[in-house]
């Protein structure tokens, strides 16, 4: 595999993976790590994804006998992201436009890739390192949801998953999604429209009652999704609404949700007295926990010195999205998200600077080091 981390990362983005399609990525990446004298075993998460691809481990030995540090990226990318081609410019990396650019999370992997590359060949003392590539993270973490926590041996670990090299984030909230069917009765829309019910008025009552947005400042909702798909000349008898709602303390999560179930019984309810046509089915589920780590745990403190011996400010924050670091921290591996140094994911406007590619695969490499010493 190439050394360079930004020609290591122009491999990697070329080659297509969206979620559940990430098989010639995972080939890959699974060859170079054995390349690099891993242990590496894919598992069968493909079966309860639906995807063609399961999650890497990679166990590295160690020369240091101590636990071993969990570094973990993942493989999938959101849409869209075929074929996509980079530029390099002004020492930017970005797409053409017309697909995402693929940084998140292919930094985090390059990052990862190199700057073990360099401790072998430079001989550098490590105590042992675990890799995990996760697969469908950006489709609700399902890689590392199916992934069998009881291979890990770390106790601390790092997600190579957020903004700008520096940037530690040491807590992420709780996410419940939802789904509601509202029922109505259908009826022919110009000649007997009163004999029906409208399941999408049923829906946008109940919606205007709902908490939506920023409810306070570690609490929030979001609508996301309606359709019926009834042809306009019949009175709609079904609707769905999707969405989600977070926050950082369980007991506001559970609040928004069923103050949201409560504006839907509110507004059936209030039909039924009418005419009694209307019901629903609301469903909800938790796809995640919350974490937070204190600011001086040692996950914490070593990202901190890595950062230092490399004259990088560190930015300690809290997160307003989950990731695989969610699913770990539950399991019980003490684990932070931290910077690759992309920007403006999730958008055709994605895009990275060599200088964090640099910077992030420096850091990987100091933390490495650092775990090692200490």
């Amino acid at each position: 595999m190439k050394k360079d981390v930004v020609n290591y990362f122009l491999e990697l983005i070329a080659i297509d993976s969206e979620s559940k399609n990430e098989r010639a990525v995972i080939d890959k990446l699974k060859l170079d790590l054995e390349q690099l004298g891993a242990i590496v075993e894919e598992d069968d998460c493909y079966t309860k994804t639906n995807g063609n691809a399961g999650n890497l481990y990679a166990y590295f030995p160690g020369t240091i006998n101590k636990k071993p540090l969990l570094l973990c990226a993942h493989s999938d990318t959101v849409t869209p992201g075929k074929a996509i081609k980079p530029t390099i410019a002004s020492g930017r990396i970005f797409s053409d436009g017309t697909t995402i650019l693929g940084a998140d999370d292919k930094s985090g992997i390059s990052e990862i890739m190199v700057a073990i590359k360099n401790i072998k060949d430079k001989g550098i003392e490590h105590a042992p390192i675990e890799v995990l590539i996760t697969v469908s993270e950006e489709i609700g973490l399902l890689g590392a949801k199916f992934f069998d926590k009881s291979k890990l041996q770390s106790k601390i670990g790092y997600a190579l998953d957020s903004h700008q090299v520096g940037e530690l984030t040491i807590g992420a909230p709780y996410q419940n999604t939802f789904c509601i069917t509202f029922y109505g009765k259908e009826a022919h829309a110009g000649v007997e429209p009163e004999k029906g019910l409208n399941a999408i008025r049923l829906a946008a009552e109940s919606i205007v009652a709902m908490p939506n947005g920023r409810i306070d400042f570690e609490t929030t909702c979001n609508l996301g999704a309606i359709y019926s798909g009834s042809p306009t000349n019949i009175v709609p008898k079904e609707v769905v609404v999707k969405g989600e709602a977070r926050s950082h303390k369980k007991a506001k999560l559970d609040q928004v949700c069923d103050e949201i179930k409560q504006a839907v019984i509110s507004t059936v309810k209030r039909y039924n007295d009418q005419n009694g046509n209307a019901s629903y089915k609301f469903e909800l589920e938790q796809e995640y926990e919350a974490f937070f780590i204190p600011n001086n745990a040692p996950v914490v403190s070593l990202a901190e010195n890595a950062l230092r011996a490399l004259d990088i400010p560190s930015n300690i924050k809290i997160g307003g999205g989950g990731s695989d670091a969610n699913i770990f921290n539950a399991g019980g591996i003490q684990m932070i998200i931290v910077g690759t140094g992309m920007n403006n994911v999730h958008t055709v406007n994605e895009d990275i600077t060599v200088d964090q590619l640099y910077k992030g695969s420096a850091f990987v490499e100091q933390l490495i080091i650092q775990y090692a010493e200490n």
